[in-house]
């Protein structure tokens, strides 16, 4: 299918690895040039190796910034392009109890989760609106939803996320402008790949035995029952990003194999 992108630029925050690179790889397959951002040169060259591997003639850069950091986030904005597509992808997590987390273990969650997005959005989103299209994405988590208890912090960042996503929707009415959230679920990236190895080694399983286990026994409302891959992920989004999806603005749209069930 063809998803008309030819031609358009986006930038996509965090996407060195993991489902930011993926979107990158899609986009790049519908000739979309692509900004990639990362925290160190090192990994923007890596990762813009790895996607010249799949697309010889593939237009893709990157940027340096730390969305920790507010100067670093502004020095990103002052330089970069124009742009028709924005995916707000940078995230980070601590995995804690409520008793062990710390005031600052919640702001930096909350600054690098949902500030990435809003000084990135509030400077793109008059561009998109002056010039009539262009598209909005955040990349929220089914935890939005479900809560886990070791990631209450986390959870409440990318439920934040969806109310940001909403709002900046509604800015858009009658134009050719759409901003959306979606929601993966458990996604098997390099980090879910690390983590699964670690559990299969400390409970002297296989790898698989340990996946089955953790849907049974941990994820049991996924009805996929299967960590998605990052390209399902990435392929629903390019869509999103297509002028195909028109129709969709100011919605969360859930990629987490059903196991969110009812909620939201």
């Amino acid at each position: 299918m063809d998803l008309r992108l030819q031609g358009k630029t986006a930038f996509i925050s965090g996407s060195t690895a993991g489902i930011g690179w993926g979107i990158a790889n899609a986009l790049l397959a519908e000739e979309v040039q692509v900004i990639l951002n990362g925290r160190s040169q090192d990994s923007i060259d890596t990762a813009i190796a790895r996607l010249r591997d799949h697309h010889p003639e593939g237009r893709v850069t990157g940027v340096v910034a730390d969305f920790g950091d507010a100067d670093s986030v502004q020095r990103l904005i002052a330089s970069l392009p124009s742009v028709d597509l924005l995916i707000n992808n940078v995230g980070t997590y601590t995995s804690q109890a409520l008793e062990d987390s710390s005031d600052e273990d919640w702001l930096w969650q909350f600054e690098v989760n949902v500030m990435s997005g809003v000084r990135l959005s509030r400077s793109v989103l008059p561009q998109l609106l002056s010039r009539g299209w262009g598209r909005i994405i955040f990349v929220s988590s089914e935890c939005a939803g479900l809560v886990p208890s070791d990631l209450i912090a986390y959870s409440t960042t990318k439920a934040a996320m969806l109310a940001l996503s909403r709002g900046l929707a509604q800015l858009t009415t009658g134009t050719g402008v759409t901003v959306n959230a979606v929601l993966p679920g458990s996604t098997m990236t390099e980090g879910a790949e690390q983590f699964m190895s670690d559990l299969a080694h400390r409970q002297g399983v296989s790898v698989e035995s340990a996946t089955a286990q953790f849907f049974s026994d941990v994820r049991t409302s996924s009805l996929l029952q299967r960590f998605a891959s990052v390209e399902e992920i990435a392929s629903a989004i390019t869509y999103l990003c297509s002028p195909l999806a028109a129709a969709t603005n100011g919605a969360a749209i859930r990629l987490e194999g059903g196991s969110m069930g009812g909620i939201l």
